[in-house]
């Protein structure tokens, strides 16, 4: 498949906030077929290249998710609360307290995919973070999800923390 070029505005996330929480979506159209972008979203030897993370994953509905991932190594449990191959993977994302995370996280996470003529649309949104988090994961995620696009397009993946870091001034700080 070609991947698809898209501006980098389109590419961005989007943050919204209601209270002491906020949401992070991304949407990302991606030249390959609904079935190829699922197994990189859920099968753990992909996961393990394009998002860091080492991955368990009982692939049902109320199977269990057990995630160690990022270069922090955050520990991510959940219950799936969709599992809707190769359309809806829902789940919760569990963090215990920890550095930089002193309340923890408990939010849902929400890969859904959209057959296109050319490819994919791929919509993610991380759903009731933490304002902190939201704000300190969003430039995070953009960097998987182009690293993401790297591995179904066969590229050499973009080095996170070097992505992050050029596409940090497009999100809100906590000054802002």
């Amino acid at each position: 498949m070609i991947p698809v070029t898209t501006s980098p505005a389109s590419r961005a996330g989007k943050l919204t906030f209601d209270g002491d929480y906020a949401n992070l979506t991304f949407e990302r159209r991606l030249g390959h077929p609904v079935e190829v972008v699922w197994e990189a979203l859920t099968e753990p030897e992909h996961l393990a290249r394009w998002y860091l993370t080492k991955a368990r994953v009982e692939t049902r509905e109320g199977g269990r998710i057990d995630f160690v991932t990022g270069p922090a190594q955050v520990h991510v449990a959940g219950k799936i609360l969709t599992w809707d191959p190769p359309r809806v993977f829902e789940h919760e994302w569990n963090v215990e307290p920890r550095q930089g995370l002193p309340k923890g996280e408990k939010a849902i996470v929400r890969w859904e995919l959209t057959p296109e003529r050319d490819g994919t649309l791929l919509r993610f949104s991380h759903r009731r973070l933490t304002r902190q988090a939201a704000i300190t994961f969003v430039g995070g995620m953009h960097g998987f999800l182009d690293r993401l696009e790297n591995e179904l397009d066969g590229l050499p993946l973009v080095d996170w923390g070097t992505r992050v870091n050029e596409v940090r001034p497009d999100y809100p700080t906590w000054e802002k």
